[in-house]
């Protein structure tokens, strides 16, 4: 199997390149399981993150980023958008996507009790891979519609065209890959 060798947050991993597309193939970051990655890349971009008041992360390769981000930083609490209406929760607000790693259309889902202990609260948007922006989209509109105040958007890489956003703070670029695993 392929692999591409990343380096962030003073650390070295060799992620496998995986087939998305008939055209594209992907380097898979997966931080679930690797406690030093972990904890390293939530340091680094608590080094660079602005005052906020509350994280909010989309489900679920970005959980255990946003809960160390949240131990780090002394915060007792952070949200979750969900994939999945859960029976515990109220008020739900919902937004679509359409993510580089799923073939079909998803919703994300936020609890009306998360919302309003964020409403004229200043949230940071926290993600593992942004590719497209179309998961921080989604968590961005359920968070304005939540009255919460972004203050800012993180994620530990920036893939394809998210590379040039001026709106996101990110620790390392990602590749894209054509379907023999070159750089595009």
């Amino acid at each position: 199997m392929s692999t591409y060798t990343l380096n962030v947050a003073g650390l070295t991993r060799e992620l496998p390149l995986c087939k998305a597309s008939e055209t594209l193939t992907i380097a898979a970051f997966v931080i679930f399981g690797d406690v030093e990655l972990t904890v390293a890349t939530a340091q680094a971009l608590l080094e660079r993150a602005p005052d906020f008041d509350y994280l909010v992360a989309p489900e679920a390769k970005a959980i255990p980023l946003v809960h160390e981000m949240a131990r780090q930083s002394g915060r007792n609490e952070y949200f979750l958008v969900r994939k999945q209406k859960k029976l515990y929760m109220n008020g739900v607000f919902e937004s679509d996507l359409r993510s580089i790693t799923t073939e079909a259309s998803q919703k994300l889902y936020m609890d009306g009790a998360d919302a309003a202990k964020m409403r004229g609260k200043r949230v940071l948007l926290i993600d593992d891979v942004v590719s497209t922006g179309e998961s921080l989209r989604a968590v961005e509109e359920l968070v304005n519609k939540a009255g919460g105040v972004i203050v800012g958007k993180m994620a530990i890489l920036a893939e394809g065209d998210a590379q040039t956003r001026d709106d996101l703070v990110f620790l390392e670029t990602l590749p894209l890959f054509d379907k023999d695993g070159n750089v595009i």
